[in-house]
């Protein structure tokens, strides 16, 4: 009976010796790695948290980037129409100074304004009212430029 005894305690050994031979055999493994690269585990950890750092410092930079164009594009679009506005603007002042000349008040003038051109369109009585209608338009402020399209027609009156 003996013999089945040590039999039995034998196969309950075995794993065990497995168990610790296999450990050594990592921690081997483990300091072979080690040496290889020369990093310690805690340098390797904070390689990685510096690469870490790296990568949140970057998508920083990228969200920044972004917000930038944005904000941008947001200046661009109010630029735009503040542009439209002063345009605008710039068509209404033309009409009311051809309003206080009394040569010009009673004839239909268009007047178009984009970006700061103001074009004059439609009949006067001679050249002189044309011409005065182009230094109407120039002495508002804001107006780049006069396109005069206003025809000459003989007996305009309204």
């Amino acid at each position: 009976m003996t013999h089945a005894h040590t039999h039995s305690s034998s196969p309950a050994r075995c794993p065990r010796v497995i168990a610790i031979l296999s450990a050594t055999a990592l921690a081997f493994g483990l300091a072979a790695c080690d040496r290889n690269d020369g990093q310690t585990v805690g340098q390797k950890l904070d390689a990685t948290i510096e690469r870490t750092g790296e990568a949140a410092s970057d998508a920083q930079r990228r969200m920044e980037a972004a917000a930038t164009e944005a904000s941008q594009a947001s200046r661009q679009a109010a630029a735009r129409a503040a542009e439209v506005m002063d345009d605008a603007g710039i068509s209404a002042k033309v009409k009311a100074g051809l309003a206080e000349d009394a040569e010009l008040s009673a004839i239909r003038i268009d007047v178009d304004t984009r970006n700061g051109i103001v074009t004059l369109n439609g009949p006067v009585k001679n050249d002189v009212a044309r011409e005065r209608a182009t230094r109407i338009a120039q002495g508002v402020k804001g107006v780049n430029s006069v396109v005069n399209q206003l025809t000459i027609t003989q007996g305009t009156t309204g």
